[in-house]
């Protein structure tokens, strides 16, 4: 039986999210208020992903452009709906004693309520990101729904723990502490599929040994607890962290976890260790202004205004600096590599459009980030780049991201079965018993 055809109308936070979304819904058609492409002009200048998105949906929306777009609707391809833009129609009396406001949220809805009323025998959603406008659109009858397109099913993949497995082969123990290249992972008949990179703890009374399954050598290794950089491990996931990190195999690394767990400070103090073979070290996060509120609003120049910003990544290099003496020769290289802009903490919109060959780059707070810009940061990677995502899907900032929907998520999901990614969720909190206290209660 052949589905009914629906008519979707987006709201311009869809589009900012993922300039191809318009393609996105299989054989119905596609409204958009006058309102949005309004709201889209206000958002093309600027260095940020919601930026690039804005003027590249513009250069699409050229593409198909013709006297059609908003009588008729244009094509979208084969088997795909048709578009239309939405121009001069009432205000809704409805809603104009619904909401005081006048505002462009709410003349979106009107044009919603307008594709409702003119096609009455046809299911009419409302799409946006923002929760709010959802349940207002609710509110008036207007089915809504969330743009789910690139959201991950079960975000459970970020929560993944290290398994232990107790009552273990003694001999098998014995053997991976004695070879340097493993044992095939056969020989252990795990009872769980085992994942490329996946780790796990092998126990027999007193015996146990941390171990790592890589899909390069089809082996099952040791891991060994190893000081780095002035930074020691100080439990499993730590260890197994710092194993990946440290490995050139792995080129792609998410570590996720709480706030306290260590996920920016081991990735900062791998990337230092092993800086001798790297051209550069990039430390970026995204800027995720104050409610919604553009970085203008801040006094001082460029490099004040984004200050605040980037503390918490100064903050992990003053740790791994009071590890060592301050005429140590740590210090001294970790200064020679600031001096030479070969170690380099940056917002993340000013590395944007770059080519990072020999880079160990490591991308903090990535549960802000969309799907589509992780997409662009990774296409980024030359050779010899390692590219290292830390995050917690628990803080996320961005007002039109959630656990399903964030960049971090949709990462780890869709690269769990490739051979050189390796993702560590660590959960024990290791600031202070204080921070471990509020991560649990609070």
């Amino acid at each position: 039986m052949a589905k009914r055809k629906k008519n979707f109308v987006l709201d311009t936070n869809v589009i900012l999210h993922d300039f191809r979304c318009i393609y996105q819904f299989q054989e119905n058609d596609i409204y958009l208020p006058i309102y949005v492409l309004e709201e889209l002009d206000r958002f093309k200048k600027g260095n940020d992903q919601i930026n690039f998105n804005a003027r590249e949906f513009t250069r699409e929306l050229d593409k198909l452009a013709g006297d059609d777009l908003f009588v008729k609707g244009v094509s979208l391809g084969e088997n795909k709906g048709r578009l239309f833009i939405v121009t001069n129609k009432p205000f809704p009396p409805e809603i104009q004693e619904t909401f005081i406001d006048r505002n462009t949220d709410h003349l979106i809805l009107g044009i919603a309520h307008w594709v409702k009323a003119k096609n009455s025998r046809v299911s009419t959603i409302f799409v946006s990101k923002d929760i709010n406008l959802r349940m207002k659109a609710k509110s008036l009858g207007i089915q809504s729904e969330d743009y789910t397109t690139d959201k991950v099913k079960d975000p459970d993949v970020l929560h993944k723990p290290i398994v232990t497995y107790k009552g273990f082969n003694t001999e098998i123990i014995t053997e991976l502490y004695k070879s340097n290249e493993g044992v095939p992972v056969a020989d252990l008949k795990l009872k769980k599929t085992v994942q490329p990179n996946d780790c796990f703890i092998l126990k027999n009374n007193s015996s146990s040994v941390l171990a790592r399954y890589s899909a390069f050598t089809g082996n099952v290794k040791k891991v060994m607890k190893e000081r780095c950089y002035g930074i020691e491990p100080r439990n499993a996931e730590q260890v197994f962290s710092l194993d990946v990190l440290l490995d050139d195999d792995i080129k792609l690394v998410a570590l996720t976890g709480r706030a306290g767990t260590g996920k920016t400070l081991l990735a900062l103090a791998a990337a230092l260790q092993q800086h001798k073979y790297f051209d550069q070290i990039l430390l970026a996060r995204p800027i995720v202004a104050l409610a919604d509120r553009d970085l203008g609003f801040l006094p001082g120049d460029e490099k004040q205004k984004i200050g605040p910003y980037m503390l918490p990544l100064f903050d992990n290099l003053s740790v791994i600096k009071h590890q060592f003496n301050p005429n140590s020769r740590e210090i001294k290289e970790i200064e020679a590599l600031q001096n030479e802009d070969k170690f380099v903490i940056t917002p993340l919109a000013y590395i944007r459009g770059r080519s990072l060959s020999d880079t160990f780059f490591i991308i903090d707070e990535a549960q802000n980030l969309t799907p589509h810009e992780v997409k662009t940061i990774i296409t980024r990677a030359g050779e010899g780049t390692k590219m290292v995502f830390t995050g917690d899907i628990q803080q996320i900032d961005s007002p039109y991201l959630d656990e399903h929907s964030n960049g971090l998520a949709y990462l780890t999901d869709r690269m769990k079965h490739q051979d050189l990614f390796a993702h560590i969720n660590l959960v024990k909190g290791e600031r202070s018993y204080l921070s471990e206290l509020a991560s649990e209660l609070l």
